[in-house]
């Protein structure tokens, strides 16, 4: 071997030494964090078993009783609150019908436990998935340490173990679907969209940026194919036997007024007009037109960030949704305390620093948002009992963080490319 050839093969070999040493070192990061991640699966249950949640947990045994007594179309007909897709319904009513069956009972499986059981599991799965994409996919460098903030977050532990509703289980079939993409996965990916749809109708919001990337590969005939025929298998029944109703609850859904964001600081006016209700059905007409603007501004964003970004490489797909969840949240009329999570994967994945920053605040929120309405520490049950104004100041936390995420975050490609345009819709290639 002359000394060229010495020189060359010593080059591979220690190119080949250090690829080995990075992929070992992911690999060890990722059974700590699976690790961290089921310490925090147990403490879940443990705070299940435990505790009853709040009162999501009495609304949702009240939709069990009735699908199981009266059927879907009698509950979406006198319960405007009932705003769920079929799926969610269905296994309400399945785990109303097992709380009342003596094994379960006898075995401490009652409904509060059976309700949150699947978010539980969710975010298991999430974790599980992200580390998986991390350790075979070098489009997803993602710290150890922020992989293992997500399995230990304090707002999954908050919403997941003790709140008791349905929506780590949406993000968990919209992080899915978003991993897909990376594969190459046009039909899957359209499954699980589907999905998380059929948890709750929000997903829908995001169905832009899929169908366009899609597009720009060529896959959006089977990608749409899969999503709507999902879709349409899951709502069959309202679908057909009373569209108008499904549309009215689900479809048409709004949120409560004045303790989030631009609606809350148009409460603290204390002008009439913006004093008027609470939730979306009996808000004012100035409110009503307000709460239509925000949703407009939302779908426009949305709309844009898919036309602008359907070029890019898989990856961004992850951003692009991360980028519609903050706008989303920035301008959202109304925000529940465990919509929390639904960003929680993409922005983690989008910037590791904001998700932090993120995931301080939004525990923050949550933390004296339970601890408020329980009265006590540690919670067995809570009860929102209208004292927003002991709670919703804290909810400017993480709202302000949202803010200040995306204009840093604008800054950024900003100076990565000077001429990008915030409003424009000129489509965006890779560098």
């Amino acid at each position: 071997m002359n000394p060229a050839q010495s020189i060359d093969f010593a080059i591979e070999k220690s190119s080949h030494e250090e690829i080995g040493s990075l992929a070992r070192s992911r690999s060890y990061g990722n059974l700590w964090v699976i690790g961290l991640a089921l310490i925090a699966f147990v403490l879940k249950l443990v705070i299940a078993f435990n505790s009853f949640g709040t009162d999501d947990v009495v609304t949702f045994y009240h939709f069990g009783k009735a699908l199981n007594e009266n059927g879907l179309e009698w509950t979406y007909r006198h319960s405007i609150y009932f705003n769920h897709p079929p799926l969610a319904a269905y296994y309400v009513r399945a785990i109303y019908q097992l709380d009342h069956q003596p094994f379960f009972r006898d075995n401490g499986l009652t409904f509060p436990l059976l309700l949150r059981l699947p978010g539980i599991v969710a975010d298991l799965v999430v974790v599980f998935a992200l580390c998986w994409m991390a350790g075979n996919d070098s489009r997803m460098r993602i710290p150890t340490w922020a992989l293992a903030l997500l399995a230990l977050s304090p707002v999954s532990l908050m919403v997941s173990g003790f709140h008791g509703n349905t929506d780590p289980v949406m993000v968990m079939f919209l992080v899915l679907a978003s991993l897909f993409c990376l594969r190459g996965k046009s039909v899957w990916c359209g499954l699980f969209l589907a999905l998380s749809c059929q948890i709750k109708i929000i997903p829908l919001l995001l169905l832009p940026i899929f169908f366009f990337f899609w597009l720009s590969r060529r896959h959006a005939v089977l990608f749409t194919l899969s999503f709507v025929s999902t879709s349409l298998v899951l709502w069959a029944e309202p679908l057909l036997k009373f569209p108008t109703l499904f549309t009215k609850n689900v479809l048409l859904y709004g949120s409560y007024w004045g303790i989030w964001g631009i609606t809350y600081w148009l409460r603290l006016t204390n002008l009439a007009m913006f004093r008027m209700g609470t939730f979306f059905f009996d808000i004012s007409p100035v409110e009503s037109f307000v709460v239509s603007v925000l949703k407009l501004i939302i779908i426009a964003a949305v709309l844009m960030i898919a036309r602008r970004r359907r070029n890019l490489g898989e990856r961004a797909l992850f951003d692009s949704v991360a980028y519609a969840w903050i706008v989303f949240f920035v301008f959202a009329p109304g925000v529940c305390a465990q919509y929390m999570v639904w960003l929680a994967p993409f922005a983690l994945v989008l910037s590791p620093v904001f998700y932090g920053w993120l995931a301080a605040s939004s525990s923050l929120f949550l933390f004296f948002f339970y601890n408020i309405n329980a009265d006590q520490f540690p919670w067995y049950g809570v009860i929102s009992d209208g004292r927003h104004g002991d709670w919703a100041p804290w909810a400017l936390w993480p709202w302000t963080t949202l803010i200040l995420g995306m204009i840093l975050l604008w800054k950024k490609a900003a100076a990565a490319d000077p001429s990008l345009r915030l409003f424009s819709l000129q489509t965006l290639r890779e560098p």
